[in-house]
């Protein structure tokens, strides 16, 4: 029996390899041994665990292998609308894909989704009621275990020094090489006055401006229309009279592509470059951000603003709930503070988040200027599951959508959406009389492959624009960084304050 189960440890190893050639971009065999002691030292481990626990060698390869194909499968879909393949940080989405299905499931494939699972049942159900249980398990199952722990000590003895470009560093090492090393990266301590945060101590040298704040990170938000001239220019008609007035607006470099709004968040909120994060780039809400990291929020609060984050979703996805309060804001409003007659599609709408910033600027009696951080989420994919009436087409388009466009249907019904919110919040902060900034940009480019087959894939920039209500400009376009706009944000406001008459200068 020894030797069966040996067998069906070696067999199952390469049938590992085999699995490996699936995925996109695909990692080359030429591998440091480092690469070779991971990735063999981490199938020996979970075969002898599971072998530990099951008694069914057969039954143990089957589920590790089902295990690694997940991770390719996985990995594959979204290389295929992220460009980025599987991290360790991605196990985390696991979990998330079951409390939030509709984020996650989709761009799997729900059928495929459910094939494996019935598959997955399937197998488990002959290989616990087929299979045997084999002879001297205790003993084959704790040398295989030692056998792999010794092999990922000997691998991690020199650690594979990571580019954190998560497409070169699978193709150098492997897939359980790279998860291996950005697993253990991600618990190394982060010095936080080394990320060089401009709102952190002898980096800040700003003043408060007295204004109120807003600022609003707009779910996937991008100028359709450079994408595709059949968009109707007055799509974004309020956009385009905000970015006339603008102190500053421009492209953003974001540092995230079709999804991972955190990225961004991060980004401006810290005023950090990515590259200064090392593995946290990935997701920078699951460990660094809770240590309170300097944010925008913190700087303003040390000039007496109360702050506010709003983001109408569910409060504990990305632990937003426990991540702003530490990045600086007083409150924290969820999707708790709205109601089902405020969505617009599947979630929460843009209009509405236009509402509630509206209703915390007219509080009665604040005495404190406010800094209102806004996350909207109505243009969050997947968006091949919404359907648009032909009939409304035309309200967005000059020309019919072909089947490879049709995604562009509800994207752009729901950009005109968040166009009516800054036409509201124009008007609000045009007639409040309070001086108030506003800062306006998107996260990501959304998810549309099949648009982007058909049309070009963007180079993924979005737009921002920086507008106070207390003065007009017609500057040229300028460029930014995202990790660059929380601070010119804040610098365009003081130099206004410093140029306007003693009527127009905020209130102290």
């Amino acid at each position: 029996m020894s030797s069966a189960f040996s067998l069906v440890v070696v067999l199952g190893f390469f049938l590992s390899c085999a699995i490996e050639l699936l995925l996109v971009p695909r990692p080359g065999w030429h591998r440091p041994l480092r690469s070779w002691l991971l990735h063999i030292g981490s199938w020996a481990f979970a075969m002898g665990l599971l072998y530990l626990i099951t008694g069914r060698a057969l039954f143990s390869a089957v589920n590790v292998l089902a295990l690694w194909l997940l991770i390719v499968l996985v990995s594959n879909v979204k290389y295929h609308s992220l460009r980025e393949p599987f991290v360790c940080a991605d196990f985390e989405y696991f979990s998330d894909a079951v409390r939030y299905p509709r984020l996650y499931l989709p761009f799997f494939g729900i059928g495929k989704a459910i094939g494996l699972a019935f598959v997955f049942v399937v197998c488990l159900g002959c290989g616990l009621y087929f299979e045997p249980v084999g002879t001297n398990v205790p003993v084959m199952a704790t040398v295989t275990l030692a056998a792999g722990l010794a092999l990922l000590w000997l691998g991690s003895l020199k650690p594979l020094q990571p580019t954190f470009d998560a497409s070169l560093d699978l193709g150098r090492w492997g897939l359980a090489a790279s998860l291996w090393t950005y697993l253990f990266a991600a618990r190394r301590p982060v010095q936080l006055e080394q990320l060089n945060s401009p709102f952190l101590g002898e980096h800040s040298r700003l003043e408060g401006t007295g204004a109120d704040l807003v600022s609003i990170q707009s779910e996937s938000f991008f100028d359709a229309r450079r994408l595709w001239p059949g968009i109707r220019p007055k799509v974004l008609t309020h956009f385009d009279v905000l970015r006339s007035e603008a102190l500053a607006h421009g492209r953003l470099q974001v540092v995230a592509w079709g999804a991972n709004t955190v990225r961004t968040e991060f980004a401006f909120l810290t005023g950090i470059k990515v590259d200064q994060l090392g593995v946290h780039r990935f997701n920078p809400y699951r460990h660094l951000a809770r240590q309170g990291v300097a944010s925008i929020a913190l700087e303003m609060k040390r000039h007496g603003y109360r702050t506010v984050c709003v983001h109408p979703y569910v409060g504990s996805f990305y632990g937003r709930n426990k991540v702003l309060p530490a990045l600086g804001f007083d409150e924290f409003i969820d999707v708790r503070s709205f109601t089902e007659q405020q969505k617009a599609g599947p979630f929460v709408g843009d209009c509405a988040v236009a509402d509630k910033i509206c209703e915390l600027l007219d509080a009665p009696g604040r005495k404190q200027p406010l800094y209102i951080h806004a996350i909207t989420m109505e243009n969050h994919g997947p968006l091949h599951l919404e359907t648009v009436e032909t009939s409304d087409l035309t309200h967005w388009f000059d020309r019919p959508l072909t089947e490879d466009l049709r995604d562009l249907g509800p994207y752009v019904r729901h950009l005109s959406n968040a166009d009516r919110m800054l036409g509201q919040l124009r008007g609000h902060l045009l007639a409040c009389g309070t001086p108030t900034g506003l800062c306006f940009f998107g996260d990501h480019v959304p998810i549309l492959p099949n648009v982007y087959g058909a049309l070009g894939t963007p180079e993924g920039d979005t737009e921002y624009l920086i507008w106070s209500n207390t003065a007009r400009t017609e500057g040229e376009p300028a460029n930014l960084r995202v990790e660059q706009l929380a601070k010119t944000f804040i610098d365009h406001l003081i130099n206004l304050r410093r140029t306007l008459p003693p009527s127009r200068v905020p209130r102290p």
